[in-house]
């Protein structure tokens, strides 16, 4: 007897692969942790969190043919970060824009794993590393970078998290 399929929606589809893609990055990085310990879990999750962030920004630039420059990335990060799950706000300042979380799907996840205790060490890592990234993907030219600053983080018990992205001469 052949079972009746069921069509999925566009959300369900993008519920089930933003679970995966957040279900593999903790899986893997406790197995290695298991292995070689926390510093070095760490260190390899820095090295994905280098590289990721390109695929995505370039991804989503081509998808969406943004142009280099903040507002191109402003627009790219309002995609990025409701595709991942999170609530925030995005406001244009003079010399780029600041994006305040106050929902972030990754804290949440720490949380309900039990590993809320480690969140801090590793948002300090990856979020820094993956923001700049994405920055240096909007970069218009060698002599026009684009800079990213944390001020407030809800992993070290703020309310919201409150991100800076400001054009900077290199």
């Amino acid at each position: 007897m052949k079972a009746e399929s069921k069509e999925l929606t566009d959300e369900q589809k993008a519920e089930y692969f933003r679970r995966s893609y957040t279900s593999v990055d903790g899986l893997w990085f406790m197995m290695i942790e298991e292995k070689y310990g926390f510093e070095e879990a760490l260190e390899r999750d820095e090295a994905v969190w280098k590289v990721l962030p390109k695929i995505q920004a370039r991804a989503i630039k081509q998808m969406m043919n943004l142009d280099r420059g903040l507002d191109g990335l402003q627009e790219a990060v309002a995609v990025r970060m409701a595709l991942e799950g999170f609530d925030f706000d995005l406001e244009a300042s003079e010399c780029g824009f600041c994006l305040t979380i106050s929902r972030c799907p990754w804290q949440e996840l720490m949380r309900k794993s039990g590993r809320l205790h480690i969140s801090e060490r590793v948002s300090g890592v990856i979020c820094r590393a993956e923001h700049s990234v994405w920055a240096s993907e909007f970069d218009e030219d060698d002599a026009e970078k684009i800079g990213f600053e944390r001020e407030t983080r809800i992993c070290q018990g703020a309310e919201k998290c409150i991100l800076r992205f400001e054009r900077s001469r290199a």
